[in-house]
């Protein structure tokens, strides 16, 4: 169970090398009781908190999309402003999302911060794919990254979860811990023995403040950074019914 819950959608999710942070990764080694207690709360804390504000970034071939926004761990919503990075700039405008819907507004030039109430209209609505779609499964991921109850500190170390490092976010000193090994889930479409590594950045009281994922469509990770801004609840667009 608390492989299922922090491996996060495992056929999505496949091998990346952590570079550049300033901390650096070591050589992995087993979590001490109290690494595995927050690394085992760390979901938990995002839930209790109701939601957090968060900035996506998905990469592409293309150059990228930024999400800038908040996600509501209590309804599995997500909104935000979308921005494209190099060439990919067809996306740009708001978006929301829930475990199977993706909303999006488009916009020439979308404001810097998503406005409180969604507009009511301009919205454009699609399933959101489960599978070979960057954009889409960032989405899902965000939404996975709550809930309600703490995982199993015991079973973490035992399914492959380990310390590789320290490091510095936004000022916040982090233990670097790789989630547990998603190599056994079912549904994997990668091939055996491939490590599937979700790596938390977690603070000394288990908040969470940077996830980096593998996706199997990119070459490059998707990096959830939560940040210092203030988390604004998410309100649905008009219409929108939350899914549970």
């Amino acid at each position: 169970m608390a492989a299922a819950a922090l491996g996060i959608t495992a056929a999505a999710v496949t091998a990346f090398v952590l570079l550049g942070d300033s901390g650096g990764p070591t050589a992995p080694r087993a979590l001490t009781s109290d690494e595995a207690n927050r690394l085992a709360v760390t979901r938990f804390l995002n839930y209790q908190a109701g939601g957090r504000a968060v900035t996506i970034t998905v990469p592409n071939a293309t150059g990228g999309l930024v999400i800038t926004g908040s996600v509501d761990y209590r309804t599995h919503t997500g909104y935000g402003v979308v921005r494209g990075t190099g060439r990919d700039t067809s996306s740009d405008g708001l978006i929301q999302w829930t475990s199977t819907t993706v909303l999006v507004h488009p916009m020439t030039d979308p404001p810097k911060a998503a406005p409180a109430s969604p507009p009511a209209s301009g919205w454009h609505s699609r399933p959101l794919r489960t599978s070979g779609m960057a954009l889409d499964t960032s989405l899902g991921i965000a939404l996975g990254l709550g809930s309600d109850r703490p995982e199993n500190a015991a079973l973490l170390p035992q399914n492959g979860a380990a310390w590789v490092g320290r490091d510095k976010v936004h000022g916040r000193r982090t233990d670097i811990m790789n989630g547990p090994d998603a190599n056994t889930k079912a549904g994997s479409s990668d091939k055996a023995g491939t490590s599937q590594t979700v790596r938390y950045w977690i603070g000394s009281d288990g908040t969470m403040h940077r996830v980096r994922v593998g996706i199997a469509s990119e070459s490059r990770p998707v990096v959830f950074d939560f940040d210092n801004r203030t988390y604004v609840p998410v309100k649905p667009v008009p219409g929108l019914t939350p899914a549970p």
